[in-house]
């Protein structure tokens, strides 16, 4: 418990990103938002994405390596966020990012030389997508980006969830992960440089990796059982549903040139997916970053049901060129997310229920060992 506060401040500039970014995603669909600072809206994508997403990543990754100098990089990712969110000049939160991602990626290659792990070979690919897009926002707008955003969030949960499975995957499954997360990473550099072409490769290689890795995901049996494990299977499996929405839009529409459709690529992925992903793991990890005790509630069904259904009309809402819906399911997304660290701090807060055991496969790998 003496080592609660050293980490739990880390958490809060990546809840201020958080915070700041769902602001801006009200602003950039037009509707009244708590604060309407006009430079928001430009810096929504890297606010959620390496402020938010990429502090927490960092952060689970720092207390894995048990070294001081990890810290750096969620602590620079974090700074990064916080500038970006109060307004500071843009430069020095694009700055603050881009160490913040070198920093990670040292990190893992710090892990790797520990544990000569594939899947750690596959998080460090996805770091390093994101230190090229910070480097490259640097230059070109937030949009022109975000297929390597993609790339970043997308393999460091792939590589997760076969680390987690290895004991129900052959021996050929980590080297078949590399592979393909090589592929993601090279049609992810190819948006970027050749949009057209590069965005339908991009869909594609999203496709291979849930077809090949969601049948092999052990939440497809798990979601038989009950509390946490059934929880979190649920998460994870409505996550590679929106995956696979999300790799089927990239390969349709390519290059995005209309709202709706960039609006249904991007959300798919880091709401849909992502997201998901990140409620799937919060019982476990965020004991294992705190040092305490945060225990599943039945609670926590309400962020995942609510960010499910709003996206889903917001999507509906984009397809059918219906603007009430898309404002319909905006809100209803930016309550999902404000509904995460409230649950998480009410169920940190309440007295711990007596459970089971939850399936060591459905949840995050365990960060600490006391």
């Amino acid at each position: 418990m003496s080592r609660l506060p050293s980490r739990a401040w880390l958490l809060l500039p990546a809840g201020l990103s958080l915070l700041a970014g769902v602001d801006a995603g009200l602003l950039l669909l037009d509707l009244p938002s708590p604060a309407h600072a006009a430079h928001l809206p430009d810096v929504h994508g890297p606010l959620m994405v390496l402020g938010f997403l990429g502090t927490l990543i960092a952060l689970e990754r720092a207390v894995a390596l048990r070294a001081r100098a990890g810290y750096a990089a969620p602590v620079l990712l974090g700074l990064g966020g916080l500038a970006l969110a109060i307004g500071l000049p843009r430069t020095l939160g694009q700055v603050l990012l881009l160490d913040g991602a070198v920093a990670l990626v040292a990190v893992l290659v710090a892990l790797w030389r520990r544990r000569r792990d594939d899947p750690v070979v596959v998080e460090a690919l996805g770091a390093t997508l994101a230190t090229l897009a910070a480097l490259l926002w640097v230059r070109v707008d937030a949009a022109g980006v975000v297929p390597l955003l993609a790339g970043f969030v997308v393999l460091t949960i792939a590589a997760e969830r076969v680390e987690l499975a290895r004991v129900h995957l052959p021996a050929s499954a980590e080297p078949t992960l590399v592979a393909i997360a090589a592929v993601v990473a090279t049609a992810a550099t190819a948006a970027v440089l050749f949009p057209g072409a590069g965005s339908r490769a991009f869909g594609l290689s999203l496709l291979l990796l849930v077809g090949w890795l969601a049948p092999r995901d052990v939440a497809r049996h798990t979601i038989h059982s009950a509390g946490q494990a059934r929880f979190s299977a649920a998460a994870m499996l409505a996550g590679y549903a929106w995956l696979a929405v999300a790799g089927v839009a990239w390969t349709v529409a390519g290059v995005t040139t209309t709202p709706a459709a960039h609006d249904v690529v991007v959300h798919t992925i880091f709401l849909g997916f992502v997201m998901s992903m990140v409620l799937a793991h919060a019982p476990v990890i965020l004991p294992a970053v705190l040092r305490r005790p945060v225990p599943y509630r039945p609670l926590l069904w309400a962020p995942l049901v609510v960010l499910h259904v709003a996206l889903l009309v917001r999507v509906v809402g984009d397809v059918a060129g219906l603007p009430s819906l898309v404002a319909a399911g905006g809100y209803g997304t930016a309550a999902a997310l404000l509904l995460l660290p409230l649950t998480a701090v009410l169920t940190a807060a309440l007295p711990a229920p007596a459970r089971a055991p939850a399936h060591p496969a459905t949840a995050a790998r365990p960060l600490v060992r006391s």
